[in-house]
Order: C-alpha cells, then sequence, then structure tokens
C-alpha cells in the first residue's frame, strides 16, 4: 500500500470526512483490521480563506506548495489537495514536487462519465462556479457545465464559509440546496456535483444522481494507493 498525502484543513471539518472515508474505503477493499496509510498536513484556515478573498492566489499557491513539499519529504507518494477552490494553485503545487498530485475535478469528471452522465451542475464556492480552473478542467473530459444564477451563488458561498466551514450545519440551508437542485433539474441537468469539499454536511439526495467530490477523490486516492 502506498502512501497517500493529505493537504487539509481547507477546512477542518471537511478533512475529518476525508481521513473517514479514506479509512471506510480501505476497510471494505482489504478487510480485517487495515487502514490507510496517509500523512496529513492540516494548514490554519483563516488567513488562507482571507488570500481566496483578497484574490492573493500567488500567496495561497506558495503555501499549498511547501506543505506539499513537506508532505513528500515526510515519505508521502502522492499529494491530494482536500479541497476544491484549492485546486485553482494545483499546477504550483503540482510543479513543487516530484511525487504525482491526483485532481479532485479527475475524480468526479471519471465517476460521471461511468454513470453515462454529462450535463452537471456545478455547485461550490464562488470561486469554484465562476472562475474557468475547475469549470474548463470538466469541460476537457466531456462535461457540459452549468451553474446557478448569481444570487444563488452568492447564497451558496454565504452558507459555505458562514455556516459549514464553522461547523455549523442547518436545515433552512440544507432545504434551500434540495430547492436549487430541484430548479436546475427542471433546467435540464443530468446530475449534480457538489464541488465543495463540506457540501455533503447538507446531504447527498436530490432529484438527479449527485456525486460527492469529497467521497470520489477519497475513494480515487484509495483506488492509487492500492494499484
Amino acid at each position: 500500500m502506498k502512501t497517500i498525502g493529505l493537504i487539509g484543513g481547507m477546512s477542518w471539518e471537511s478533512s475529518a470526512l476525508y481521513y473517514r472515508f479514506i479509512n471506510e474505503a480501505v476497510r471494505r477493499r482489504l478487510g480485517g483490521l487495515h487502514s490507510a496509510k496517509v500523512i496529513i498536513n492540516s494548514i490554519d484556515f483563516a488567513p488562507l480563506a482571507a488570500w481566496q478573498a483578497q484574490g492573493e492566489w500567488e500567496l495561497a499557491g506558495e503555501l499549498l506548495a511547501e506543505r506539499a513539499r513537506d508532505l513528500e519529504r515526510a515519505g508521502a507518494d502522492c499529494i491530494a489537495i482536500g479541497a476544491n477552490t484549492m485546486h485553482k494553485v494545483a499546477d504550483r503545487v503540482e510543479a513543487a514536487v516530484s511525487v504525482p498530485l491526483l485532481h479532485i475535478g479527475d475524480a468526479l469528471a471519471a465517476e460521471v462519465r461511468r454513470a453515462g452522465l454529462r450535463r452537471v451542475a456545478l455547485l461550490g464556492t464562488r470561486f469554484v462556479m465562476e472562475q474557468d480552473f475547475y469549470r474548463a478542467r470538466l469541460a476537457e473530459q466531456g462535461l457540459v457545465v452549468a451553474v446557478p444564477a448569481a444570487s444563488d451563488r452568492d447564497v451558496l458561498h454565504r452558507i459555505i464559509f458562514d455556516e459549514l466551514c464553522r461547523g455549523e450545519v442547518r436545515e433552512a440551508s440544507r432545504l434551500w440546496l434540495q430547492a436549487l437542485m430541484r430548479q436546475m433539474s427542471a433546467d435540464g441537468v443530468e446530475a449534480v456535483l457538489l464541488a465543495c469539499t463540506e457540501l455533503v454536511l447538507l446531504g447527498e439526495e436530490g432529484p438527479v444522481p449527485v456525486f460527492d467530490s469529497a467521497r470520489l477523490h477519497a475513494e480515487a486516492l484509495v483506488d492509487w494507493a492500492l494499484s
């Protein structure tokens, strides 16, 4: 079994899910008392979130690159960024190490294609929904990407940062998300991508198939570790 190096803390709420998803996948596949070989380098999210809001992506990229180098030196055989938004600097992180970086968007796209689906609703932070770094990655793999209206993107971004990243899971937000998925399904999307690793805290049920980025990324990491 190879060792997974996870850059976490973005937020730690979803990093805790990653650890559970990774180990559940190993136990499911190997049985017995097996667990994952994983090293987690967890950052302080507050300054990083401020850099995101200020557009200081160079600073964010250098921080994650440094953490990736630390993981490689500690013995990690691959690197994973445990967040969707921070894949904006994935190229910078990948260039900083000699081990492979396993991209969360690739894990999502592969599962959607396996399901025979193509037109997807992309739900995540404002950065993920509005900027090209993530949408283009999915489009390159044959997916047709739709995002919510601007007002809904604002609400979703607020729910992520003001609630889920702080450990608050509100029923009103869960119901709002369900309504948004119904609306986008009526508009013709075939699947919903939870492209924020905290969104799974609001549930995975929807009117169309729902694909959780954190869970699928964890499964892809275990696939690689056991290959």
